[in-house]
């Protein structure tokens, strides 16, 4: 190959290199910049609603104006050693991985830090690529931002819906009540809506997902020491 075909072939892969780097970096410094009270961060979907013109309803509050219900729900939901961990729950991790190696039926091991770093930067479905890159984000994410400033951005970018995200948005559109409001019952069928709230609608719930929200609901009256990190 001669040298001026290298040449044309070395500048583009050098675009592209420092594009990637910069793909990379970039989360990075959002973390940075999202630490303020005041600074409002949108999800990787609430951007692709915007590309594809569909719009999205999204109302921040701050984490004092989002029940306390809510709260304890989600948290005794999705991640019970949120107020624990260092961003990733290490223990659950590994029980997961054994069992996957065992050839037992796979289950999630995310934690809320992890699930806002996805939800933050990256994409939906399962795939070692994005798993492999949202660890060290969900890692940075919980030592940069302060254990209350995590759950209120999670509680503020998470999907409850198709074009329904955080909070306030859900609590008006299942339950016609603000996020303050939610009673014990409501936070719980939200809680419950997470894993899958294109199909678990928290305002129209079937039987199964009444039956867990129920367990949801029990968690988290005990949940004391678990959230201390939220309430003392």
């Amino acid at each position: 190959m001669s040298r001026s075909r290298r040449t044309s072939f070395a500048g583009p892969l050098r675009r592209l290199v420092l594009i990637g780097l910069v793909l990379l970096v970039a989360p990075y410094v959002l973390i940075l910049l999202y630490t303020p009270f005041f600074m409002r961060p949108i999800s990787t979907l609430m951007v692709a609603d915007l590309v594809l013109l569909q719009g999205y309803d999204r109302r921040w509050v701050s984490l004092d104006e989002i029940s306390p219900n809510l709260v304890r729900s989600v948290m005794m939901s999705e991640d019970g050693q949120f107020c624990r961990h260092g961003g990733v729950d290490w223990g659950e991790m590994k029980a997961v991985v054994e069992g996957a190696l065992g050839g037992e039926t796979t289950r999630g091991a995310s934690t809320i830090p992890m699930q806002t770093a996805k939800n933050l930067f990256l994409w939906n479905g399962r795939s070692f690529v994005r798993k492999g890159l949202e660890l060290p984000l969900a890692i940075a994410a919980d030592f940069v931002w302060s254990k209350p400033r995590l759950m209120e951005i999670y509680l503020n970018i998470a999907e409850w819906g198709p074009g329904i995200y955080g909070a306030e948005a859900a609590a008006q559109h299942h339950f016609g009540v603000s996020a303050a409001d939610l009673t014990r019952r409501q936070a719980a069928l939200l809680a419950a809506a997470l894993p899958n709230p294109i199909e678990r609608v928290a305002g129209k719930p079937g039987r199964g997902m009444q039956r867990i929200a129920g367990v949801v609901e029990r968690r988290a009256r005990n949940s004391g020491d678990y959230i201390t990190c939220i309430y003392e």
